[in-house]
């Protein structure tokens, strides 16, 4: 059966990464829908393509010369055009693409996504598949959601006219057929939405990695590696800063149990990580500890003699008001805190306290912008009794002060708050005591 097939800016970083690609797809010919990415980073010192992309928008925006950057984006495409004796000749859509930038003819959103655009030109060529667009695919509400019926309608369309094809990943098209981005690493996302318009045996996402861990392997040396995963853990890992694909990919996957593998271009024979409904590998405790810094929570105490609920409610009005997502919500009896990340309340955080103020069932506010989120997250935890308990012991006795806690009722996963400075320690320690604990109680 047919399988889809991404692979990411690490994966398209020069020739020889496009002759790995190549290599990998040829050897399975059931391998027919390729998903691309822009170029990756050929060297450290350079910037990615889509971040150079977003830069050449604001500097003609603003009326700085945009050439230079242009420029650099342009050369990385010809240099691998040229090298690999491709019949694409893009140079030609680059200068008429520069020019529609120069008459003010093109928005960002579709000058951001022709990375992936001259990424997907390139690759089909190379392989000898056909190129199809996925402005033609992935359909878009004016809200920037995507609406599914009409996008598996046209996908299957487009199966069955293309039975082998490279389609760019990251964008569709809203109904006027402009170009909507989805939010960045939106091509894993663009995968799942043609595997399951294919109804696809496997989505095979290729990156730079061999799966997943079960912590940061910057911040612990050599962690297990995740040989099977359930769709929900992977997607709280993913939230939670487990950045191996986007957190969306496995929704468009999950209704018809569509499986997901992560696997490493440059090492094709590691199994990688599977990610299905329901695993097999169910042995340890544990599945991943991940979390994120930047965090900062807003404590607030109401009036006894207010109803709590109505009170949340009111100060979640605030927060929508301004456009500021909200991450967790502990409460306790007259309390509560609002957590969430700072990024997205700093430029506007004095308007949104000035607001809450107003608020006449709030007594008093109290910020706290020092905060990194855990989250450990495992199916099998609820299995051990006692398990949230041993966790939460682990930083008494690191003399890690815990700020906040959040568990599901289901005890999925666990999410601890602590201070920015204790989060490497945290996730040390927690990993020092669960990494290859197992149930031995089925």
């Amino acid at each position: 059966m047919d399988k889809v097939c991404k692979f990411g800016g690490s994966s398209l970083a020069n020739v020889e990464e496009f002759k790995k690609v190549k290599n990998i797809i040829t050897k399975d010919k059931d391998r027919t829908v390729i998903v691309v990415s822009a170029l990756g980073k050929a060297k450290n010192s350079d910037n990615k393509i889509t971040d150079l992309l977003y830069l050449t928008y604001q500097h003609h925006k603003y009326h700085v010369d945009a050439k230079p950057i242009f420029d650099i984006i342009v050369k990385r495409y010809l240099d691998i055009e040229k090298e690999l004796n491709l019949k694409t000749k893009l140079e030609k859509e680059f200068k008429e693409l520069y020019q529609r930038l120069i008459d003010d003819q093109i928005d960002e959103e579709e000058l951001v996504s022709r990375g992936e655009y001259f990424s997907a030109k390139m690759m089909a060529d190379y392989l000898n598949y056909d190129f199809v667009d996925s402005k033609d695919l992935i359909h878009f509400d004016y809200d920037g959601k995507v609406l599914e019926d009409e996008t598996k309608k046209s996908i299957k369309e487009a199966k069955s006219k293309h039975k082998i094809m490279v389609v760019p990943g990251f964008y569709g098209s809203y109904p006027n057929k402009k170009i909507c981005l989805f939010s960045r690493g939106g091509s894993d996302v663009t995968g799942s939405y043609l595997a399951k318009g294919i109804n696809a045996s496997l989505y095979e996402n290729f990156t730079d990695v061999s799966g997943f861990f079960m912590a940061d392997p910057k911040i612990i040396d050599n962690p297990r590696k995740i040989t099977q995963v359930s769709y929900d853990e992977l997607r709280e890992l993913s939230y939670m800063g487990a950045n191996v694909i986007h957190e969306e990919t496995i929704l468009p996957l999950m209704d018809d149990d569509i499986p997901l593998v992560i696997l490493n271009t440059n090492n094709i024979n590691d199994s990688g990580t599977l990610i299905k409904k329901t695993t097999s590998d169910r042995k340890h405790l544990i599945t991943g500890i991940t979390g994120k810094k930047g965090f900062m929570a807003l404590t607030f105490v109401k009036a006894k003699n207010v109803d709590k609920l109505a009170t949340i409610l009111s100060v979640l009005d605030v927060f929508n008001s301004y456009h500021v997502p909200v991450e967790h919500i502990p409460t306790s009896i007259d309390s509560f805190s609002i957590v969430v990340e700072k990024k997205m309340i700093e430029e506007k955080l004095y308007d949104v306290i000035a607001a809450l103020k107003k608020l006449t069932t709030i007594i008093s506010i109290k910020e706290d912008d020092d905060i990194a989120l855990l989250a450990v997250v495992g199916g099998n935890m609820v299995k051990k009794t006692g398990t949230s308990g041993r966790i939460l012991s682990v930083f008494g006795e690191e003399n890690i002060n815990i700020k906040l806690i959040d568990q599901g009722r289901e005890e999925f996963n666990i999410i601890i708050g602590i201070s920015n400075k204790d989060f490497n320690k945290s996730i040390k320690a927690l990993y020092d005591r669960f990494a290859h604990e197992k149930i031995t109680n089925e």
